[in-house]
């Protein structure tokens, strides 16, 4: 026997080794391959869409002046806004202080140039100019820095009815904008494809991006797509299988995210109009097979929107006030929205999407407070909790009545990620953590691990 200590015995040689491991290092490779994992790339936390015909190229901040506006008629202090938003007192002041200071400086994160539902049927003549007009405003908005993060168009669906309108809007919108930026496009600029069913939609949409790429003398790959997952076919495929992974697969990489629709989803399934919630059953399956099927492969994943707008249902008529009974309705109104809206958002959150579509900008307080509030609300336990974690060098950990392991581990460092990506925490915040930034920046809690453990791992030999 072994004196403790001593150098451990094997039984298999290296070459023995080599050939059992062989053909799974092979396979793990290819896995790897298609299946990345979360890039650095930011995330934006929503889409804010609008009819094609109301884009400029500062309407982002149109949207922001008009969202400050509202939350200082409707919600003027903290403590007020955090009751309208379900959002803890102890922070109000905090969340009311960080989304006036978004709002100020970066109102919208993605917008979407809408040729679809939010623009609707028009004749080809108006749809034409449209697209025209948008492309210069987009094209204005990219020379003056005026533009989201994040921008991008929706086309018609590339079905029967609307596939050669689909493709001539792109085709013209591209076109002016190409020339009028000398080849410039705005830096996240994706197309966004609505109700898919076929692989072959997305299929088409490709060849049409690499035609259009070669004939505007473009970068090849230039031109990404979004799907919008919002027919049952788009989860799953008539053959029964889930049809998530062939539209990303047939995208060739150009697939950027997946943005489910919860209302034309909903639709399909015969859902009356009443019923017709993000937080639906039906809705949680769909974004479950979402996330089942699309893990790991990289592609941003967005739910949809909350329909009842909070709009205040009483405009004072030019030179006429409100009576005291209306503004209080207007109050009770907007108030109703936030809070409908905020709750959409948690849910949402709580199912781990991070990102939503916006529809009006009364709704930007509340995303961006609802995100603040997700993320802090016990922070200084999460950043205790992994902090702790770190320093026991990954052992599996009890924390108060809590009990860490290393999918823990990951779970809290993603906390720590996705609050930063959206502006709730700030880096002093994260670093409490006990972590460098660039341990955080690493965004893998192995890799931090790894770094910070004595070397002498066991590999494979070579």
């Amino acid at each position: 026997m072994s004196a403790p200590g001593s150098n451990p015995t094997t039984s298999l040689s290296t070459r023995q080794l080599r050939a059992v491991f062989s053909p799974l290092e092979e396979r793990l490779s290819e896995w790897a391959r298609i299946r990345p994992g979360e890039g650095p790339d930011r995330q934006p936390v929503h889409t804010v869409y609008g009819g094609a015909d109301l884009f400029s190229a500062d309407l982002a901040r149109k949207l922001g002046d008009v969202a400050l506006r509202t939350l200082r008629t409707y919600a003027p202090d903290p403590s007020t806004f955090a009751d309208a938003v379900g959002l803890p007192q102890a922070l109000a002041d905090t969340i009311y202080a960080r989304v006036v200071e978004k709002l100020e400086r970066e109102p919208v994160e993605d917008f979407r140039i809408d040729f679809e539902d939010g623009y609707g049927e028009r004749s080809d003549e108006e749809e034409d100019r449209a697209a025209v007009e948008s492309a210069a405003e987009v094209a204005r908005g990219l020379e003056a820095g005026t533009l989201p993060p994040f921008v991008g168009i929706r086309i018609k669906p590339l079905n029967a009815r609307h596939l050669a309108r689909g493709a001539r809007t792109l085709d013209i919108f591209m076109t002016t904008l190409v020339g009028e930026t000398a080849g410039r496009i705005p830096s996240g600029f994706v197309v966004t494809l609505p109700k898919v069913v076929l692989v072959d939609q997305v299929t088409a949409l490709v060849d049409l991006f690499e035609t259009l790429e070669a004939k505007l003398a473009i970068s090849e790959g230039s031109l990404r797509l979004e799907l919008m997952i919002e027919t049952p076919q788009s989860l799953i495929g008539p053959d029964g299988r889930v049809a998530l992974p062939g539209l990303v697969d047939a995208a060739q990489g150009r697939c950027a995210a997946a943005h489910f629709g919860v209302y034309d989803h909903t639709a399909s399934l015969q859902i009356t109009a009443a019923h017709q919630t993000l937080d639906h059953p039906a809705c949680d399956f769909a974004r479950h097979l979402m996330q089942a099927a699309l893990n790991g492969t990289g592609v941003w994943l967005s739910d949809g929107a909350t329909n009842v707008l909070p709009a205040p249902p009483h405009r004072a008529h030019e030179g006429a006030s409100l009576t005291t009974g209306q503004e209080r309705e207007n109050r009770d109104a907007v108030h109703k929205g936030w809070r409908l809206h905020a709750d959409h958002v948690r849910h949402s959150l709580r199912h781990a999407f991070y990102q939503g579509w916006d529809l009006h900008p009364a709704q930007l307080p509340t995303r961006y407070a609802t995100l603040y509030g997700f993320f802090l609300d016990g922070l200084d336990e999460m950043a205790g909790r992994l902090r702790h974690f770190v320093e026991r060098a990954a052992r599996a950990t009890l924390s108060g009545d809590v009990f860490d392991d290393a999918a823990t581990g990951q779970a809290l460092l993603n906390h720590f990620l996705r609050g930063m990506n959206c502006g709730a925490i700030t880096e002093e915040e994260a670093l409490s953590t006990g972590l460098t930034l660039a341990e955080l920046r690493s965004r893998s809690f192995g890799q931090i691990l790894a770094g910070r453990s004595a070397p002498g791992d066991a590999q494979l030999p070579r």
